[in-house]
């Protein structure tokens, strides 16, 4: 009943993380980063199946240590979600995480050092079939730029990310994708649209160090936004100081907004005002914490009065409308039948999860008949 994005995406080459790809016609991947210690192998296992839980497609782990690097042995053996180890200078903690069955190395070659340790790491990733991502942040520039721009700019992330290109061209390695990210919006945003015009692999974009759940939620939404909509981005991470199930449901939401993609439940939900003949405001927060577990997209619309009410629900898969003395449910655009307020929420989460169960049938009926 919605409208396809009407958005045009950059044409990138596609790698593969994992099983996963990233690129290409490939859908927006959505991915976070563990937060405990990585040393800690049943805190971390248990992070990530939160994560893969919450449908994140790619998560990224940190790997500072040798320690760290057996500890990642251990984790990529309970979990199957693809993972990227972050590393930032030690080529020999790369070279370990590949021998363990990593799908993506976090690394700028630049950082590396020695021409043979560069070499090292990308005859390791060339034989293993694992790409790199290279992590530009106007928070870690060379310190060689810093004295040439004098302070961070897109400018300044822009050549610093070309110089690790640059490295990758010459050993003719091209399985990589890239980020430039800053937490400023606008130097983010200009960062980004000035790689995309030079450079043809996969772009994961991110607001880095956004901020706390809810600031962080908009500064990412903002900037991340205003580049999906120019088409810019193969995979996102909302960089929050928060749980990071938080930045995958964020990452979700703005993709859904946006018509990229598609997960769980979109609800139109009014802000209610004095006509509303139900509480909308307690009737969403009780079926948004009941029905977080949905995967299966479905549009339902939950509107307090008859004034944008039955224009709504015949927009959505299932639609709310308040009334007097009673609610009108829509089913499929249409009228179905009338509710009182006792019960309501009951009864809307049974009717919400029925019609999931109809469409995830549906889905299996369909690809039994296919040959």
């Amino acid at each position: 009943m919605q409208m396809e994005s009407p958005i045009k995406r950059r044409k990138t080459r596609q790698i593969m993380v994992g099983d996963v790809a990233v690129g290409g016609d490939a859908p927006i991947s959505v991915q976070s980063m563990t937060n405990t210690d990585t040393c800690d192998v049943a805190a971390t296992v248990a992070q990530i199946i939160a994560l893969e839980d919450a449908c994140a497609d790619i998560v990224r782990v940190s790997v500072p240590t040798m320690d760290a690097a057996e500890a990642f042995k251990a984790i990529r053996a309970q979990v199957s979600v693809p993972l990227v180890a972050d590393i930032h200078f030690d080529y020999k903690i790369a070279l370990k995480v590949a021998e363990y069955g990593v799908d993506c190395l976090r690394i700028n070659p630049g950082n590396i050092g020695r021409d043979d340790k560069v070499r090292a790491v990308i005859d390791s990733a060339r034989d293993k079939g694992i790409p790199l991502r290279i992590g530009v942040n106007a928070g870690s520039l060379e310190k060689e730029l810093q004295r040439k721009y004098g302070e961070p700019t897109p400018e300044a992330l822009v050549e610093s990310a070309m110089r690790h290109i640059d490295i990758l061209d010459s050993l003719d390695f091209q399985n990589f994708k890239l980020s430039v990210k800053a937490s400023d919006v606008f130097m983010a945003v200009a960062a980004y649209r000035q790689i995309s015009t030079q450079i043809d692999q996969p772009l994961h974009l991110g607001i880095t160090e956004a901020g706390g759940l809810r600031g962080g939620t908009v500064k990412s939404s903002v900037g991340l936004g205003m580049l999906l909509m120019d088409g810019i981005g193969d995979t996102i991470r909302i960089s929050l100081a928060a749980d990071p199930v938080e930045e995958v449901k964020v990452g979700y939401e703005i993709l859904k907004s946006l018509k990229l993609r598609s997960k769980g439940i979109n609800f139109i939900a009014c802000p209610s005002c004095s006509r509303q003949n139900f509480d909308v405001v307690a009737t969403m927060n009780e079926l948004e914490s009941r029905l977080d577990d949905i995967t299966t997209p479905l549009d339902v619309a939950v509107i307090g009065c008859i004034v944008n009410g039955p224009g709504e629900a015949k927009e959505a898969e299932i639609g709310l409308t308040g009334g007097t003395p009673q609610h009108l449910i829509y089913v499929d655009g249409k009228k179905d039948h009338k509710i009182g307020k006792e019960n309501l929420v009951d009864h809307l989460e049974t009717m919400i999860r029925n019609k999931v169960a109809a469409k995830q049938q549906a889905e299996q009926d369909l690809i039994a008949v296919q040959p």
